[in-house]
C-alpha cells in the first residue's frame, strides 16, 4: 500500500502533451509544472496538486489504495471544470505502476493508461496513453518528468 512513497515531496515537472489527442495531429506543447505531494492515511492515499504557471491552471491528482482489491485509484481534476475524472485502477510490479480506466474524449468513449516509473530517489515519469479502438492501438498524449526539489514529506500520512 506504500507504493507511491517515493513521490512525498516538491518536484519540478517537465510536460510534454500532445494538443489534440486521438485526431491524427502530431503537435507536442512544452510546459512547466510544480508538483507537491503529501501522504493520506498512513500511505494508503495521497494527494498531490501541480500548479502549470504558463497556463494558468492547476490540477489535483487524489490517489487511494482499496485494501480489500489491493488495487490504487487515481482520480484527477482540475481548476477548469472542478470535476473528478473518472478514476484509473491498479498497481505496481517493481519500479512500474499501471493503472486502466474508461472515460470519453470529444462525447466518445475511450480506454485510458497511466504508467508511472520509479526512477531513483529524485526522478520519476508519468506517461498516458488513450485508446479509442478497445486497446488494440495506444497513443502515447502526455508525458511528465519529475524532478524532486524538496526532501520528502516525513510522518505528515498518520
Amino acid at each position: 500500500m506504500n507504493d507511491f512513497d517515493f513521490l512525498y515531496g516538491t518536484w519540478d515537472v517537465a510536460n510534454r502533451r500532445l494538443t489534440a489527442p486521438l485526431s491524427g495531429g502530431g503537435a507536442w506543447e512544452e510546459f512547466p509544472g510544480h508538483s507537491v505531494i503529501r501522504p493520506l492515511f498512513g500511505g494508503a492515499g495521497n494527494i498531490d496538486e501541480i500548479t502549470f504557471p504558463t497556463r494558468g491552471l492547476r490540477g489535483v491528482t487524489l490517489r487511494l489504495f482499496d485494501h480489500e482489491t489491493g488495487q490504487w485509484a487515481i482520480h484527477w481534476s482540475d481548476s477548469r471544470t472542478g470535476r473528478l475524472d473518472p478514476p484509473v485502477t491498479g498497481g505496481f510490479t517493481g519500479d512500474r505502476g499501471d493503472f486502466h480506466g474508461e472515460d470519453t474524449l470529444g462525447g466518445r468513449p475511450i480506454l485510458v493508461h497511466f504508467t508511472w516509473y520509479r526512477l531513483g530517489p529524485d526522478s520519476a515519469r508519468w506517461e498516458q496513453e488513450f485508446s479509442a479502438d478497445g486497446g488494440r492501438s495506444w497513443e502515447l498524449n502526455w508525458t511528465m518528468d519529475f524532478t524532486r526539489t524538496g526532501a520528502a514529506f516525513e510522518g505528515l500520512g498518520a
